[in-house]
């Protein structure tokens, strides 16, 4: 095992109920809980593997995954937080590592080793963050150094950027790869998952599932957008949350021309969506111009395809979509849609005359690297190339 101190691993599991779309979500979620859990448990950088969860599992769990649910933590209500902290304390927790259950569907061993090598056995309390601005996943020794947060985090995104900057804990990234900053949050990752066929085997059989009752995600709209990173003559819009580090992959990897709208980095983490105050470029234009026009109009002038990640615009119109309808958002079903607005933004960009791919914050990171290697990948295949 990399690393003196026994290290256990965390990944959360709850909170998403509701209409179909939010409940097959949540199934999602499951089947990437259990499979990061059993290749984490199988990359031997952990002591133990625990799966915290609102509820048991539908699906059944890895031999040595120790699950065990709110309920019977006596955590509830849920704080993510205290969750966490109850945790560490009940079960004798020395160093700990933690994500989200859809926050490493594409980590394998090695990155999971990585993780842990990283965080080590360190004299003074060490932090290890896939993002050092708004985590998804992190390991901390030791465990207790949780403690010093107060008031206790309401989610993860925060947790490294508060123990760096608050109490002068050691903070270490991880390289930003695919791997580590695909996260699955919306019907728009999960899109980009069931287009290039990559995840673990659970996951992989509910979104190749056609039977009855199974959601299908229409796909088209992003394999027209990926096609076009792969090809010279294409420019590609991608606004939102975009990093620098995202951009400059870009740059190197595709074949286009990236024309990028950048706005609003760190809202979660600054609560800058949550009091409303964030402001955006693009959300200006709607309010201004009306969506039709934007999507219709003046898109096309710009671009031959575009990635946005629609949140930042949605603070900065006042709109507060509650969770099924960022969902029905991001899967293109306006109709699914009860706010008006955001139903009239969405049938705009279906109707754009050149495709558009609405998401969150994973769309302008994760995802775009992910099916930029799936157009270049396509791209060899028509043209009878074959890779090294």
């Amino acid at each position: 095992m990399p690393g003196e101190t026994p290290v256990d691993l965390a990944i959360l599991l709850g909170g998403v109920d509701g209409g179909p779309l939010e409940r097959w979500m949540r199934a999602a979620l499951e089947a990437c809980a259990l499979d990061t859990a059993e290749v984490a448990r199988d990359s031997g950088a952990f002591a133990r593997v625990f799966l915290l969860a609102d509820r048991l599992p539908s699906l059944p769990v890895p031999a040595g995954v120790i699950v065990e649910t709110d309920a019977e933590a006596g955590a509830l209500p849920f704080h993510y937080g205290r969750r966490l902290l109850d945790w560490v304390h009940r079960h004798g927790v020395t160093a700990m590592a933690t994500c989200g259950a859809g926050s490493a569907p594409l980590l394998v061993g090695n990155e999971w080793r990585a993780l842990v090598g990283a965080l080590g056995s360190p004299a003074l309390p060490r932090c290890v963050a896939n993002n050092r601005f708004s985590a998804d996943i992190y390991a901390v020794a030791p465990a207790s150094t949780l403690a010093l947060l107060d008031p206790a985090p309401a989610t993860d995104n925060a947790v490294p950027r508060r123990l760096w900057d608050q109490h002068g804990v050691e903070l270490i990234e991880l390289p930003r790869t695919v791997q580590t900053q695909f996260n699955l949050d919306t019907p728009s990752d999960l899109a980009a998952l069931a287009l290039v066929g990559h995840s673990g085997p659970r996951l992989l059989a509910l979104l190749r599932d056609r039977g009855a009752g199974a959601m299908h995600l229409d796909t088209s709209r992003l394999e027209r957008a990926a096609a076009c990173l792969a090809e010279r003559a294409a420019e590609v819009l991608v606004a939102g949350r975009i990093s620098s580090g995202t951009w400059a992959y870009l740059e190197r990897e595709s074949a286009c021309r990236i024309r990028i709208l950048a706005e609003e980095r760190g809202m979660q983490s600054a609560g800058t969506d949550t009091d409303g105050t964030a402001r955006s470029i693009l959300g200006a234009l709607i309010e201004e111009s009306g969506p039709e026009r934007v999507f219709g109009t003046l898109l096309p002038e710009w671009c031959d395809a575009a990635f946005i990640d629609i949140r930042p615009a949605l603070v900065h119109l006042g709109i507060r979509p509650g969770r099924a309808d960022r969902f029905a958002a991001d899967a293109g079903l306006p109709d699914a849609i009860e706010d008006p607005r955001l139903a009239a933004i969405v049938r705009a960009a279906l109707a754009a005359p050149v495709p558009v791919v609405l998401g969150g914050h994973s769309l302008v990171g994760g995802v775009l690297n992910l099916v930029n290697q799936w157009a270049w990948d396509e791209k060899d295949a028509r043209e009878g190339r074959v890779g090294p």
